[in-house]
């Protein structure tokens, strides 16, 4: 998950600050609706990778639903 990109997509102004060797520091700013847009995102990338994990065996899973409450269990066995 890139939360500068979240950012920007929820329409809000990533701007660099200054580097300092390889550290970059960056200020982000907008609207509080970017910013609510940004927290609805950001919580939703976060359900997606607590609840959506990888499995070198089966791939990324696969719900019916997108919302939480709906989430239905997917077997990583690799049946």
């Amino acid at each position: 998950m890139n939360v500068i990109e979240l950012a920007r997509e929820s329409g809000m102004a990533v701007i660099l600050d200054g580097r300092i060797g390889r550290e970059e520091y960056q200020s982000v700013c907008g609207s509080l609706s970017a910013l609510q847009r940004f927290a609805d995102a950001l919580r939703a990338a976060t359900a997606n990778e607590y609840f959506c994990p990888v499995s070198p065996h089966t791939g990324p899973c696969r719900f019916g639903s997108s919302r939480a409450g709906d989430r239905q269990g997917v077997s990583h066995s690799g049946r």
